[in-house]
């Protein structure tokens, strides 16, 4: 399928490697040019260095700390005007609910709903302007059913989807579609992350704990980058238009809920 989006310019945030990655190799596929971010400077060329050899298009690298108001700064200004945003930033770690005190809320929020807001409000209103932009939020599972572990993250992202809500229904008739994207386990960093903190809280090898976990999703495997960024081009192409303010699961079927 024709995505229609060649010649676009994306802004991919945390895509040096994971789901960041899956986004801006499927788009860069497609044949958009991409502005690609992630804080460290050796992972974020390398994969750029691969993603222009592979597709042909023009990428371009800024190594900086999008949660900070500084490496924010520094992204918008040399991304300039884009026609596609990918806000994306790694969760906060796991924990229990009394462990949590107000500056760890304040760090979850930061990155993961007040970082996509600034750079939503940041660039959608040249894309209002041109008539056509495309945004996607990657979020969580977890704000379709809370993991309890997770409880930064469901706070947090949880959040951004009520943000998401009702701007995307604001900014619809502009040709600016803006929608969320729900991973579930992928293999990723951050599963690498998870499936450690099982195997030392349960005294169990990482590949039990692993696993373990496949066997709790339906389609008893992890996602791939590849199939997740696939489904972001999709959001992001010309096709989505009368797709607006959705949160769409890809979560190989685990989180169990009829709607």
């Amino acid at each position: 399928m024709d995505l229609g989006i060649s010649g676009k310019r994306a802004l991919v945030c945390a895509s040096s490697k994971g789901l960041g990655r899956g986004c801006a190799e499927a788009l860069a596929e497609a044949g958009v040019n991409l502005i690609m971010n992630a804080r460290g400077s050796d992972a974020l060329e390398a994969a750029a260095e691969d993603i222009r050899k592979a597709y042909g298009v023009e990428v371009t690298t800024i190594a900086a700390d999008i949660v900070s108001e500084e490496g924010r700064a520094k992204v918008l200004e040399v991304a300039g005007d884009v026609d596609i945003l990918v806000t994306n930033a790694g969760g906060p770690p796991p924990g229990l609910w009394s462990d949590w005190a107000r500056d760890d809320f304040i760090k979850a929020l930061d990155a993961n709903m007040l970082t996509p807001i600034a750079l939503m409000t940041a660039l959608m209103p040249g894309m209002i302007d041109r008539g056509w932009g495309r945004v996607v939020n990657i979020t969580s599972q977890s704000v379709k059913a809370p993991i309890p572990a997770l409880g930064l993250s469901n706070a947090a992202r949880t959040g951004l989807t009520g943000y998401v809500a009702g701007t995307a229904r604001q900014v619809a008739e502009h040709g600016v579609i803006v929608n969320n994207l729900l991973p579930g386990i992928h293999a990723t960093d951050r599963a690498d992350q998870l499936d450690g903190g099982v195997s030392k809280a349960q005294g169990i090898s990482v590949e039990q704990a692993r696993k373990n976990r496949q066997g709790t999703i339906p389609a008893r495997r992890y996602g791939t980058r590849q199939e997740f960024g696939a489904t972001c081009a999709f959001l992001c192409s010309q096709h989505s238009g009368f797709i607006v303010g959705q949160n769409i699961l890809i979560d190989g079927g685990g989180t169990n809920a009829t709607i």
